[in-house]
């Protein structure tokens, strides 16, 4: 389980004016001033905070045609694209060692677009043949196996990861899935929105069988009425996204000769082999409820069914890898229908996307060199001090909590791991078989490489120096099972700005806000905080703190229900309250922080602005961005993250400081009144 900071592209870049005052601007005077270029001063900020801190930025900047959102992380991107374009031309041009030579023939093979399209479907030839010859129920479930191997989801997830309960060891798990509809609320929600997507899904699938010639104008609409079907009976026996928070309810321990209490009619123990999983006696099952749904449509559901199911996944997963028939209907049914993204991005910036995923670590060791330094890694290991530092006195200080759980909070938070910029040690994708041959094939290759990769850990010590993201990332995580916060080199970026050029006050906000403290915070949030000090699922709280906590909780939870982002869609509070409480603390944190630097005491003015308004201007920096509502209406059903705005707005309108900085007073849009104020960390 993995808490990530930053689930969608955010947004800045310095367009529009404010006025300044030149007789309070220090030395900074001349310099472009990314946060005063972005307000919109026409806005109260004790109203709409996000707008008057974003708003000039916002109405200068409307979303490309081939993005849902745009913002901060697509500009690190875009620089991020060309830099990475040219180190694959220049593979391609003249490979000096096997990882440059695997890049070009990656680059090579996707932008080859004759062959693509002259080949069709025909590199998968081998699946489909394969799914052709199924004649029984165990059959399915072979196939099953192979295309999972192969990076093609079907039936249900599986993966490897940290035993919740006992960290030092790796496990397998067994969890929902099988959709090609993003979740279970899509099969049964009733608003206008989600209705028409449903709608038109089963007219998607028959295209696409069409268009790949797997079915005629005769069958076309019985297969896709079937697969809607087999889908619909997945979905129901699914849980609700807010369901899936309980860690303790989401593990269910089985040993795999009883998985037959739910799944008589599977035999895991010759199942799991296919997978390259051997040697494992016991599995971790989220919900058993759903695999006996599975279960069940084994026997009901007819061969023919199943085998058109198997090749839906299979066209779905690699469709962005095929002919340009097959990509396009894809991305106006994904891209155009569900986010309301107008145009696909160029070619090539396609194939770098997919190349990120494949081999990005490679990648990455080429960033860090070039755009991560010495200086900027200590400049942020040391921030990450300053924010334990200033969470260490707040627990400290705490007067809902007993003093047996502040000792135990304290020892987690002083184990905590941190890893700022990149890994100590690279991954070695010599085996990753990138070679001369159909883009399909390539990704196919890929995805082999990091399922066996996976799989290896299986009875072997954990390995709690590995990276989950490459460094030229924008986002960040924290990973409750090895008590860690990853920090990706890329999450510091501010397009345009040298690291040196950054002030206290912005940065302050902007990172040791925005992410340290937002990361070191889902330690304890409601999920975090089940975890003990060595990353286990293990309850450390007195029953009255733990009382206390949830009492707490539920005041973000009905503050966020209230919010209503696009039509009459609600944000889920219960879903989202991990990551509103990690924002809230992440504020608070920096804020502490921050009031002990040198920038704060002396309370001097840069272009018009105090210290303490940057440090919420800098935070608003990291959650400026547009999206479409199209985007925003899938993020509400799909998502544990509010939208950006209300990442802003919500927590500020919890933070004391934010009152007295910006002289909020009731009567204001961003006033909450002092009982309902938000207060856990």
């Amino acid at each position: 389980m993995l808490s990530v900071k930053k689930s969608l592209y955010l947004g800045l870049v310095a367009i529009g004016a404010a006025s300044c005052s030149n007789n309070q601007n220090q030395s900074h005077e001349g310099k472009k001033d990314i946060l005063v270029s972005n307000m919109d001063t026409t806005v109260n900020p004790a109203n709409d905070f996000f707008e008057y801190a974003n708003g000039g930025w916002l109405k200068n900047n409307p979303i490309p045609d081939d993005q849902k959102s745009w913002g901060i992380a697509h500009l690190v991107d875009e620089d991020l694209y060309e830099r990475k374009k040219v180190i694959n031309e220049d593979a391609l041009k003249k490979p000096n060692d096997a990882t440059s030579q695997k890049i070009a023939n990656f680059w090579k093979s996707g932008m080859d677009t004759v062959a693509i399209n002259k080949n069709g479907i025909e590199p998968l030839r081998p699946e489909l043949n394969e799914i052709d010859a199924i004649q029984t129920k165990a059959d399915v479930l072979k196939v099953v196996a192979d295309l999972k191997k192969k990076g093609i989801e079907a039936m249900f997830d599986d993966g490897v990861a940290q035993d919740e309960m006992n960290s030092e060891k790796m496990v397998f798990n067994l969890g929902q899935g099988g959709l090609g509809l993003p979740n279970r609320d899509y099969y049964f929600n009733n608003d206008e929105r989600t209705k028409k997507i449903r709608e038109a899904y089963p007219a998607h699938i028959e295209k696409m069988f069409m268009l790949a010639g797997l079915a005629s104008a005769g069958n076309s609409k019985q297969i896709s009425n079937d697969i809607m079907k087999l889908e619909t009976t997945l979905a129901k026996a699914s849980r609700k996204l807010e369901d899936l928070r309980d860690p303790y309810k989401n593990y269910n321990k089985y040993a795999v000769s009883n998985l037959k209490s739910i799944t008589p009619d599977i035999d895991w123990n010759s199942w799991l082999p296919l997978l390259n999983v051997k040697g494992i006696d016991t599995v971790i099952v989220g919900q058993p409820e759903f695999f006996k749904a599975v279960n069940a449509a084994l026997k009901t559901e007819s061969i023919d069914t199943w085998k058109n199911y198997l090749k839906w996944c299979l066209l779905n997963s690699t469709a962005s890898y095929l002919n340009a028939d097959i990509e396009n209907a894809n991305f106006a049914f994904y891209d155009q229908l569900l986010n309301g993204t107008k145009a696909q991005k160029p070619r090539w910036k396609r194939i770098l996307d997919t190349e990120e995923g494949a081999i990005g670590e490679a990648l990455g060791q080429l960033f860090v060199k070039e755009y991560f330094n010495e200086k900027a890694k200590k400049r942020y290991s040391d921030m990450v001090e300053d924010i334990r530092g200033a969470l260490k006195d707040r627990i400290k200080n705490l007067t809902w909590m007993s003093e047996v759980t502040k000792q135990k909070a304290l020892v987690k938070l002083e184990k905590m791991k941190k890893k700022v910029g990149y890994p100590d040690k690279w991954k070695d994708f010599s085996a990753m078989e990138i070679k001369d041959q159909p883009y399909v094939r390539n990704v196919i290759a890929a995805n082999e490489w990091w399922h066996n990769y996976s799989v290896n850990k299986l009875g072997k010590p954990v390995d709690r120096d590995e990276w989950d993201m490459t460094p030229q990332t924008y986002n960040a995580y924290y990973n409750p099972s090895n008590n860690e916060i990853v920090l990706p080199a890329g999450i510091f970026t501010v397009p345009g700005m040298r690291d040196e050029d950054l002030d206290d006050a912005l940065v302050y906000g902007y990172a040791a806000a925005s992410t340290i403290g937002h990361e070191i915070t889902h330690g304890f949030d409601d999920q975090g905080r089940q975890y003990d000090e060595n990353g286990n699922l293990r309850n450390w709280w007195t029953k009255e703190d733990e009382i206390q906590f949830n009492n707490r909780a539920a005041l973000i939870i009905r503050q966020f229900n209230g919010y209503i982002p696009v039509d009459s869609m609600h944000i889920n509070g219960n879903a989202t309250q991990g990551e509103n409480i990690a924002d809230l603390g992440g504020i608070l944190l920096g804020w502490d922080a921050f009031t002990k630097k040198e920038q704060y005491k002396k309370g001097e003015s840069i272009n018009g602005l105090t210290p303490g308004q940057r440090f919420f201007m800098g935070y608003s920096l990291g959650w400026l961005y547009n999206i479409r509502k199209e985007s925003m209406a899938k993020q509400l059903l799909t998502d544990v993250h509010s939208p950006a705005k209300y990442r802003v707005n919500g927590p500020f309108s919890d933070v004391d400081a934010f009152y007295k900085v910006y002289n909020v007073k009731q009567g204001d849009g961003m006033f909450i009144a002092d009982s309902l104020r938000v207060k856990i960390w």
